[in-house]
């Protein structure tokens, strides 16, 4: 490196088409895109698991098939998030019927998940929880308003389903979830919880945890005193920067990195 009267020549930028940037990736076959999905759905579990998410047999994350589009891969009824491997996932028809797995699936999972992907054919995962700052949230009856950054997100495209009948049981229950939910990415289900869907695991899990996080916020926020609103112009401006599927995939990837890093046994 050559000095100047000014001091040392500072090395020459690196070439941005050198730098490494993940995308979500394009696959070659069926095959590839169903392994890809099933290892994204066992490590969103596990990291659902780890941040208390789960509550009992409650909590499921389903994601479509890419072949059998009308068939979801799902969790195993009653096993520990966070000891779901690939290799325990069950794959089950809009019925709840097992098709592939040693397992059984929580049928209440599939009477709203299924209608969900039937109404949202652009949907490939759905994520619901009963964690705890969402069932507060709920609780209240109550959206979130647009108080952060990441709550701007969900400004305007999530709704409230205003009804609690017990757990979800029949058909008739889920499409009506399902139209409450419409085009949006996010529902806020009263006196139950949250539920998320995404254009892949990775969108529909991050969207999730973001929305925990904002309920968290609110609720914190709103106990210390009175929350100052952003701006509706502000807020949808800032929901058209970041309240995007593919913002939710590249927001979830250090989370992916870490799980898959610390816990690789979950891809068996």
């Amino acid at each position: 490196m050559h000095g100047t009267p000014l001091g040392p020549t500072p090395p020459m930028p690196v070439p941005t088409e050198k730098l490494h940037f993940a995308m979500p990736p394009m696959h070659d076959s069926v095959e590839e895109e169903r392994r890809h999905r099933k290892e994204r759905l066992a490590g969103a579990l596990r990291i659902f698991g780890r941040l208390g998410f789960e509550d009992g047999v409650s909590g499921h994350i389903t994601a479509r098939d890419p072949e059998f589009t009308d068939c979801f891969w799902v969790n195993p009824f009653g096993m520990p998030f966070r000891h779901v491997t690939v290799s325990d996932l069950v794959l089950a028809n809009s019925d709840g019927q097992v098709l592939d797995g040693r397992y059984h699936v929580n049928q209440a999972a599939f009477t709203v998940h299924s209608q969900v992907h039937a109404a949202r054919p652009d949907v490939v995962a759905v994520a619901h929880c009963h964690s705890v700052h969402g069932r507060a949230l709920s609780a209240l009856g109550e959206l979130l308003d647009p108080i952060t950054q990441e709550s701007c997100a969900f400004y305007e495209d999530h709704a409230l389903y205003e009804a609690y009948t017990g757990v979800a049981v029949d058909a008739e229950e889920g499409r009506r979830i399902a139209a409450a939910l419409g085009s949006r990415k996010a529902l806020v289900l009263r006196n139950h919880g949250l539920l998320t869907v995404g254009d892949s695991v990775d969108a529909a899990a991050w969207w999730f945890l973001s929305m925990e996080r904002s309920s968290q916020v609110q609720l914190l926020a709103r106990a210390a005193g009175r929350p100052v609103l952003i701006d509706h112009r502000a807020a949808v401006a800032t929901r058209e920067q970041l309240g995007g599927d593919l913002v939710a995939w590249i927001n979830y990837q250090p989370l992916w990195q870490d799980i898959t890093r610390s816990e690789p046994d979950l891809l068996t």
